[in-house]
């Protein structure tokens, strides 16, 4: 009901929509990452890199790292969710860059799904709790939805249809995908007196939320699930072709997260930074109720239970050392 980069409601299908149409001021705009001067940022704010659904992680490289000081962005993809649900959508891990003409470059949301157009059909919705035209079922799993209005989801919004009739630049593929639902949170560079084992100079670690139960778990028993965890990613030398090599670093072995029945281990982690005593600190959000698509144990247990809703006293903070 909504056509894309448009107030709520407005419908305009083939509209030109301008850069900045509905900003407070030029320069400001959403799925990008903005720069201004400090000492003037009203005149000198400008988008530095665009075409994402939510940079949520990001960092800079140090200059002599393979990445030449590089912005690394963890980027969240789409959920089954809202007026336009996505299924098995990645989330990216991209290289953000201006190009040598002032411009953003350009990453593709809300057409591309790491590097595949939405309209290919692994990213179909199958019906879930958090689609708009889901009337709820718990009767009927796995969609929770009623027959009636699965069929809905299932015609109206099956292919995901583009939202722009072209891309406006070229689209810049991301350096690597994470699975669905993973959720990037906090990204951080080692500093090298951490480097030992599997972890290598110029490594960075990075935090991952999980999923929030809009759709199944991104993997089935017994491979572990993606996400609610700290990941490592060890880089090419700086004279070499860039490759990323990345791998599971720290996670919660007794759980795929710690719901309140058993509330031990990483849960819920939404930043990792390195400390000045040379330890990785990590901010756990804790306990939280979701849609239980991915977890019985995550879904509603009272009344007050309700999307997204933290347990108070769950939440924790991490330090993990070297030894």
């Amino acid at each position: 009901m909504t056509s894309g980069y448009s107030a709520f409601g407005t419908q305009r299908p083939g509209a030109t929509v301008h850069a900045f149409e509905s900003a407070l001021h030029h320069g400001v705009c959403d799925g990008a990452i903005l720069r201004a001067r400090l000492d003037n940022p009203l005149a000198t704010i400008e988008p530095f890199s665009w075409g994402y659904r939510n940079g949520y992680a990001i960092r800079f490289a140090p200059e002599d790292h393979a990445l030449k000081g590089g912005l690394l962005v963890g980027e969240d993809g789409a959920d089954e969710r809202g007026a336009r649900p996505s299924n098995n959508a990645p989330d990216p891990l991209q290289l953000a860059s201006q190009n040598k003409d002032g411009s953003p470059d350009y990453h593709g949301w809300p057409d591309r799904y790491g590097f595949l157009p939405t309209t290919q059909a692994v990213f179909n919705p199958v019906g879930g709790p958090g689609d708009d035209l889901c009337v709820p079922d718990p009767s009927n799993p796995p969609s929770m939805c009623t027959p009636a209005s699965l069929a809905q989801i299932l015609s109206e919004d099956v292919p995901i249809r583009s939202v722009l009739a072209f891309p406006p630049q070229p689209i810049t593929s991301p350096l690597a995908i994470e699975a669905a639902d993973s959720s990037f949170t906090g990204i951080d560079f080692v500093p090298d007196s951490f480097v030992r084992g599997p972890v290598k100079r110029g490594a960075a670690l990075y935090s991952l939320e999980g999923d929030f139960g809009f759709s199944a778990a991104n993997a089935t028993a017994p491979a572990p699930e993606v996400g609610h965890e700290v990941k490592l990613i060890n880089f090419s030398r700086v004279e070499e072709p860039l490759e990323l090599k990345i791998m599971r670093f720290a996670n919660n072995k007794a759980f795929e997260q710690a719901f309140v029945s058993g509330a031990r281990g990483f849960n819920r982690p939404t930043n990792v930074k390195f400390g000045p005593d040379g330890c990785a600190w990590v901010v756990d959000y804790g306990a939280v109720r979701d849609f239980g698509q991915s977890d019985a144990d995550a879904k509603f247990k009272v009344a007050g239970d309700g999307p997204l809703v933290q347990i108070p006293g769950t939440g924790v903070i991490w330090r993990i050392c070297p030894e």
